[in-house]
């Protein structure tokens, strides 16, 4: 189990006191939990190598390394890291945080992005020259301008269908049809085909799906083998997993594991 922020950093939770950003990195090996809490300031949370997951009473976001996840001001939330992580985190100052997203949300980097913050983390934190100035006013108008990508999993809020997803979450090879999870809930096939997709924007049987690539994610940030993924994720045909998640994520589960 991990603080919440890196010992020695400036206290997040105080929005406007010291400078406008604060740029940490840590180290953290083997899968590792983050106690829920929040942030007066708001934070960029990303990895420079392998895979963290964000979670919120909303959803769960990936953050892989192409990726950062932003995090509103006062947003109560936690993270796993799954293997080894390299992960850095920017507190942006609350008056700043205008004009970014109120909720969390999945980032593409940029690479001008990811030399900024570089650069930033190697000034000393009580630096008040030209060039912070200058760095943090590019990180905070880069992050205004980063694309929005879907690496959530957004959660239903009636009490059913929470048990449904909660039930897919724990394991997900779970086969049960729609008429099973019904009878489960006690509601009628119909209500939970329709209540779905609006409490979630997916299906049911879209957001199992979601939840599976998700998990592979993880998983194979651990270690698990391409086959050990597919099996452990309920697919008997390692060729179709292997092909959904190159159709979802635009590379193969071999070229995910190597970085490309």
């Amino acid at each position: 189990m991990l603080p919440p922020h890196p010992p020695g950093l400036i206290d997040p939770k105080d929005d406007d006191a010291g400078p406008l950003l604060v740029v940490a990195s840590q180290c953290i090996e083997g899968h590792t939990f983050v106690d829920p809490h929040s942030h007066g300031r708001g934070q960029l949370l990303g990895v420079w190598g392998g895979l963290m997951t964000l979670g919120t009473a909303a959803g769960k976001w990936l953050v892989p390394n192409v990726h950062a996840v932003w995090i509103p001001p006062g947003q109560l939330h936690w993270a796993n890291t799954h293997g080894q992580v390299d992960g850095w985190s920017v507190y942006v100052r609350a008056s700043a945080c205008e004009g970014l997203p109120t909720q969390p949300t999945t980032l593409r980097l940029s690479a001008l992005l990811r030399e900024a913050l570089r650069r930033l983390e190697s000034l000393q934190e009580t630096s008040a020259d030209a060039m912070r100035d200058l760095l943090e006013q590019v990180v905070v108008q880069e992050v205004r301008s980063l694309p929005a990508e879907a690496l959530n999993l957004p959660m239903p809020t009636s009490a059913p269908l929470v048990k449904i997803a909660q039930g897919l979450l724990k394991e997900p090879a779970l086969e049960h049809s729609l008429d099973d999870w019904a009878a489960l809930v006690n509601v009628s096939p119909r209500t939970l085909n329709r209540r779905f997709p609006v409490e979630t924007g997916y299906s049911l049987g879209a957001w199992r799906q979601r939840a599976r690539l998700l998990r592979a994610l993880e998983l194979l940030a651990e270690g698990y083998s391409v086959t050990a993924t597919a099996l452990e994720l309920g697919y008997s045909n390692i060729s179709a997993f292997i092909a959904l998640f190159k159709r979802s994520f635009g590379v193969t589960p071999t070229q995910y594991l190597r970085g490309n």
